[in-house]
């Protein structure tokens, strides 16, 4: 969700991938501001952003997005831990297009703190850079990651390695088998059935603005390689090879109407195009993206479906009391434009019952949805 283009920022000489790369810097601003306005607790995006007690805050449609799309993906990524407990595994998490995301902090120092296997975080190289730097810097984030002698540096300070974390450097624009697996499908160690992302442990893959800014054809390469990896271990490992593998997509969708060639053009105007939306004209065309790579299940709700139904009333009331909000038509006409997917795809049925609690993966409705909050 981004705020119009700064006046006071050149666009034209940029190339595409810097204007990309700048779009995290508005998500990591964003997320700041909502944070301090008492949207949501995060206490280590501020290690993230330069000079973050000088960055003026956003207004509340950007707020109030941030919020909603956060807490659902956070839901959904909250769920997925529970069941993998439940079903007596630990699990992996690998964020794509990462940029300056907190998440693994935070997980790090939760409830749910024991039951991450690993944690892969994949970016542009320019981006992992700085973020190790920032690592590195930071005593506090620095500190979850482990001893110093835990964490390592590696392709030439692009990335970085700690015992359940690793921050690697891909253009997830190239072919996955030559790029991502050099990384993922290796081991840290001499030992060769140790990669980085194990193949039998279940695994949420997670796309938070991501696959927009790639052409059809390179994110379904992408996501097609982590089912083939998956499926090859599965035939090759002899204990444990089958777990359940799942998405969650969050993105623009819709742009053919007025309102979406608005925010198109707005985009343009800072020299980001968004490929990626085009075979996704509505909210029914989304589950597509993974159901034609053989997901067992797969669902997609708007923004503005999640916070009339999927957001507990009472947080509703909270969060409205915040910050006055004059734009309701507007914010409801931008939630309507972004959208989150999940799908998940499940193992053969040798396991029913583990199935089963898999496939109840997924947002749920609020007991009271509020109707007055439109």
């Amino acid at each position: 969700m981004y705020p119009p283009p700064h006046p006071n920022i050149s666009y034209r000489n940029q190339d595409s991938d810097a204007a990309i790369r700048l779009t995290d810097s508005d998500a990591a601003l964003a997320r700041l501001s909502a944070v301090k306005k008492g949207y949501m607790q995060d206490p280590f995006i501020k290690h993230l952003i330069p000079r973050a007690h000088l960055q003026p805050p956003r207004p509340p449609l950007i707020n109030i997005g941030t919020y909603v799309r956060s807490e659902a993906i956070d839901n959904l990524i909250d769920e997925w831990l529970e069941i993998s407990c439940q079903d007596g595994k630990k699990c992996q998490l690998v964020s794509l297009g990462a940029g300056s995301d907190s998440r693994f902090w935070r997980l790090a120092t939760g409830p749910h703190k024991d039951k991450l296997a690993a944690y892969i975080e994949v970016d542009f190289p320019d981006v992992t850079t700085k973020k190790a730097m920032a690592l590195r810097k930071s005593r506090e984030l620095s500190a979850i990651l482990g001893s110093p002698e835990q964490i390592k540096i590696s392709h030439g300070g692009t990335a970085l390695h700690a015992k359940n974390y690793h921050l690697l450097p891909v253009d997830l624009r190239l072919p996955p088998s030559e790029s991502l697996a050099t990384f993922l499908a290796k081991p840290l160690s001499d030992n060769p059935s140790n990669p980085i992302l194990s193949h039998s442990l279940p695994t949420l893959l997670i796309f938070e603005c991501v696959l927009v800014y790639m052409s059809p054809e390179a994110s379904s390469a992408l996501i097609q390689w982590f089912v083939d990896y998956f499926h090859q271990g599965s035939s090759s490992t002899v204990a444990g090879g089958h777990a359940p593998l799942a998405g969650i997509v969050y993105e623009m969708f819709g742009l053919r109407d007025a309102f979406g060639q608005v925010m198109l053009n707005n985009l343009k105007s800072r020299n980001v195009v968004l490929p990626g939306a085009e075979p996704y004209p509505t909210i029914s065309s989304l589950p597509h993206r993974f159901l034609k790579h053989g997901f067992t299940t797969c669902h997609a709700l708007s923004l503005r479906e999640i916070r009339r139904h999927y957001t507990n009333h009472s947080e509703l009331k909270r969060i409205s009391s915040l910050e006055m909000l004059d734009e309701v038509e507007e914010l409801n006409l931008v939630l309507e434009h972004y959208g989150i997917t999940w799908g998940i795809k499940l193992p053969d049925a040798s396991d029913a019952a583990s199935n089963l609690s898999w496939g109840k993966w997924g947002l749920k409705p609020a007991e009271k949805a509020s109707e007055e909050m439109e």
